[in-house]
């Protein structure tokens, strides 16, 4: 079995993106993009993340198998994601603490 020799330029090049995108996650969260914060921060995270997992992990220079395997992981955590956001959205019923009206307190101290 022969491996791909990764030159080291392409480690220092991804590692100083890796850099380069954290720094860019920590200014954006000073800045205030109202509803895209969230969006914005998730695009930089999966930008680090593909980079992680092409250069770092090899999976760029694996075999077919080995990015099935990768895509099925995803999957299965997309469909975990998917049930348990299904399970917390339909939850309507459950009352807040706000919603269970006057709690009963304990009788008040008797004067001697």
């Amino acid at each position: 079995m022969s491996q791909h020799i990764v030159p080291v330029k392409t480690y220092v090049a991804v590692f100083l993106a890796l850099l380069c995108l954290t720094a860019l996650t920590a200014g954006v969260a000073f800045i205030n993009l109202g509803a895209m914060n969230t969006v914005v921060a998730l695009v930089i995270a999966v930008t680090k993340m593909l980079l992680v997992i092409l250069i770092f992990m090899h999976v760029k220079y694996s075999s077919r198998l080995t990015k099935i395997v990768i895509v099925a992981a995803f999957f299965w955590l997309g469909l975990l994601l998917t049930f348990t956001l299904t399970d917390v959205f339909t939850r309507h019923w459950t009352p807040s603490p706000s919603d269970w009206g006057p709690s009963i307190s304990a009788p008040a101290p008797r004067e001697k």
